[in-house]
């Protein structure tokens, strides 16, 4: 199968399937996922808390997401890559939101995210496609500007709430976006907005009816257990493995029995 794009992305949707995105943040992860099959591999500023430990995704910075974007691009052959770009990296100026975008594809992205739909946000969206980069939209709940909306709440939940964000959907339909991230919004609200863009869309939390499904790989590895979503299912238990590696390692160690005879030189 050839390499994932927006046309193929499209058809996914006009068709009736479902795809998958994950996100991924190192070489060896980037590369397992696309042999799996993933259609979509996201560098998610989600990496500032799982990978780097900050305390939220506003803490991650252009320069260190330019290098995992480097990382997981070397890894991948066929999945769409995908860079979150970072808080502060887009909204200051649209010339240094476009010199730090470009940055990114050159790092390897084959397109990038940005959150929110406001009238800076269009425009910025209608020069970066100009430019040659895709860009994927992300409404409902964004991380970003969780200060401003009082932490992790769903969004959409009343009638008027609902109407906004297919308001906001459609505007970044028009500005030109190949798909649109619905993050933390009820499932009927997800579901109607899907029916209703022609862009697909990619359920974060946003039930069963949007046309893709994202999840941090952490959460879905088991890996990471500060914080899990509701919509995080728990495909595997890495911290147990890696934990479990961890002592066998140290008792080894302990009673002789590593290095053996055929691990030295």
């Amino acid at each position: 199968m050839g390499k994932v794009t927006v046309r193929t992305l499209k058809k996914i949707k006009d068709s009736g399937e479902k795809f998958s995105m994950l996100t991924a943040y190192d070489y060896s992860t980037a590369k397992y996922l696309d042999e799996s099959g993933i259609d979509v591999i996201l560098i998610g500023d989600s990496l500032a808390m799982t990978a780097l430990g900050y305390e939220n995704t506003n803490c991650i910075g252009v320069e260190e997401m330019t290098i995992f974007t480097r990382a997981v691009a070397k890894g991948v052959k066929r999945a769409m890559v995908v860079t979150d770009m970072p808080f502060m990296s887009y909204t200051i100026d649209i010339p240094s939101a476009l010199n730090n975008i470009g940055n990114m594809v050159k790092n390897g992205a084959n397109a990038v995210k940005l959150e929110g739909c406001n009238d800076y946000i269009e425009k910025l969206i209608e020069c970066t496609v100009n430019m040659g980069v895709p860009v994927m939209g992300h409404i409902g709940f964004t991380p970003q500007s969780q200060n401003v909306i009082g932490g992790y709440i769903i969004q959409g939940k009343t009638e008027d709430a609902a109407a906004e964000l297919l308001k906001q959907a459609k505007k970044l339909e028009k500005a030109g976006v190949f798909s649109i991230v619905l993050e933390m919004v009820p499932e009927v609200v997800a579901k109607n907005i899907t029916q209703n863009v022609s862009v697909p869309t990619i359920s974060c939390g946003a039930g069963r009816y949007c046309d893709g499904f994202v999840m941090v790989c952490d959460d879905l590895f088991g890996k990471f257990d500060n914080f899990t979503p509701k919509f995080a299912r728990k495909y595997g238990d890495m911290k147990l493995l890696i934990t479990d590696c961890a002592k066998k390692y140290i008792e080894s160690i302990k009673d002789g029995t590593y290095p053996n005879e055929n691990e030295v030189y």
